[in-house]
């Protein structure tokens, strides 16, 4: 009775889980592997359903969060270990060090005082950033974060030095935390599946190769070119840019199932293509469209765009062409027709891996043969380690979960 709840994960059905469960008035406890809360969405140029950028949604969840007393939050950390039962649990957890206290203004000094790169884990490694960085520009925490790959060098004494408030931290440490909670939400996320594991695209070949969660970061004010959409390989805007779905996706091989996302995903960065470079070409090669209830109108309006093609193919190889080009191989499964099709820009569908799929949860817990987490007695998977979905099905997904571990912590 009145124990705490734990929530798994900083992303929107872990952020939802936590905020209607405090609010409800229930103590909170909430872990998150980065340095920063937001997961995915904070990542997004747009997200569904009204195109908008995600921060207009996140910034008003983070100060929730920061007015609500009753929010534990241990970022950088993951949970380790879970003993116990429903009603009373024992959680450890290992945090890593962030080598930044509390004091930090974000003033920038450190950085600027570091000539350290490495690659910007928030732009899926497009680009460098200095390696006393910012996560991104609206992070919650608002805070730096020193590499520890700097943290015993030169680099690192630099940034220490530059710190007008004592922010820098270099021999912080990692460290084990216990916490006991009454039940605990399992909200950790997915991860984009590995496209380099399908040899056929010969992803390694070409910088002009990337995924739909890079083509985001290459269309956002705050990614690595600004915003441009470029071929990473010169700079230069593409002309033709093809959408491969199903990257991964739908593939005994690889992931059997169907992400839900991926089509929508494609549709809405067509978009971003054609409104950016009015004379660019489009195609979009599919099994078939999944756009179901209100996104059927938005694949009605792309479709209407006479510079979008739409294939119905499964692409079988992607190889290096003349001049840079990239050709597409394939056949359209519409007519019967074998096909070689030049893109200078391809962009690829890959799916959502749970992340349960990748690291399983530390109890005794039943899975689907995807690796999607069915919820026990008091640990309750919430979004996208349950099943794939949109935002908004992760933050019901959320909202639901926080009410079944209430149940749990009132004695219901």
């Amino acid at each position: 009775m009145g124990q705490s709840i734990l929530v798994v994960g900083g992303g929107m059905s872990g952020v939802s889980a936590a905020l209607e469960a405090a609010e409800a008035g229930y103590d909170v406890v909430l872990v998150e592997k980065n340095p920063y809360l937001g997961g995915r969405v904070a990542q997004l140029h747009q997200y569904f359903p009204k195109l908008c950028p995600p921060y207009c949604g996140l910034e008003i969840n983070f100060k929730r969060i920061k007015s609500n007393p009753r929010i534990k939050l241990y970022t950088m950390s993951e949970v380790t270990g879970i003993e116990g039962q429903a009603g009373d649990y024992k959680v450890t957890i290992a945090q890593q060090p962030r080598y930044v206290n509390e004091r930090c203004t974000v003033c920038g000094k450190c950085a600027e005082a570091v000539e350290a790169t490495i690659p910007s884990p928030f732009d899926y490694g497009l680009g460098e950033i200095k390696a006393a960085y910012l996560p991104h520009e609206l992070a919650y925490p608002y805070r730096y974060v020193i590499d520890p790959s700097i943290v015993e060098t030169e680099d690192g004494a630099k940034a220490k030095e530059a710190c007008p408030y004592d922010a820098v931290v270099l021999d912080d440490a990692a460290k084990e935390i216990t916490e006991e909670a009454g039940a605990i939400v399992w909200a950790a996320g997915w991860t984009p599946y590995d496209v380099s594991k399908v040899e056929y695209y010969n992803v390694d070949s070409s910088p002009d190769i990337i995924t739909n969660v890079q083509m985001e970061r290459l269309a956002a004010a705050n990614g690595p070119t600004g915003g441009k959409i470029v071929k990473l390989s010169n700079g230069e805007a593409p002309k033709k840019v093809a959408f491969v779905q199903c990257a991964g996706s739908r593939d005994v091989n690889h992931l059997p199932f169907c992400s839900t996302i991926c089509c929508l995903a494609s549709l809405k960065q067509a978009t971003y293509v054609r409104e950016q470079l009015k004379d660019a070409e489009v195609t979009i090669y599919f099994i078939d469209i999944r756009a179901m209830d209100r996104n059927e109108d938005f694949y009605t309006k792309v479709k209407a765009d006479e510079k979008i093609s739409f294939v119905k193919s499964k692409v079988g190889l992607i190889e290096p062409g003349e001049n840079g080009m990239l050709v597409l191989n394939g056949e359209n499964t519409t007519t019967g027709e074998r096909f070689k099709a030049e893109h200078d820009l391809v962009v690829l569908a890959a799916g959502m891996q749970p992340n349960t799929d990748l690291s399983k949860i530390p109890a005794d817990m039943v899975y689907d043969e995807y690796g999607f987490v069915q919820s026990a007695e008091g640990i309750f998977g919430a979004g996208t380690v349950r099943r794939p979905g949109e935002v908004h099905v992760s933050v019901q997904d959320g909202t639901s979960a926080a009410l079944k571990a209430i149940q749990v912590v009132a004695g219901r």
